[in-house]
């Protein structure tokens, strides 16, 4: 799946631990059932901390890629 297939792409690079977590569920919130969101981050909480937080909430993570200290993980909303 690519950035394109995304319903929204969210930039949370710089951003600190929760701030990453806190805005992953606010974009969450937003979208539709099914929808695909893209989330960026630099925080490499966030490898441990998104995963879980969908975990939680019942959302599918369908991709985490790691490239160059970027975070790229893909999530669709259940």
């Amino acid at each position: 799946m690519h950035k394109s297939e995304a319903s929204i792409v969210l930039d949370v690079k710089g951003l600190h631990c929760p701030m990453p977590v806190l805005r992953t569920k606010k974009a969450i919130d937003s979208l539709g059932t099914e929808q695909v969101l893209q989330v960026i981050a630099t925080d490499p909480a966030s490898k441990a901390d998104i995963p879980a937080l969908l975990g939680r909430l019942g959302h599918e993570l369908l991709e985490l890629r790691e490239e160059g200290g970027e975070f790229s993980f893909l999530i669709k909303k259940k």
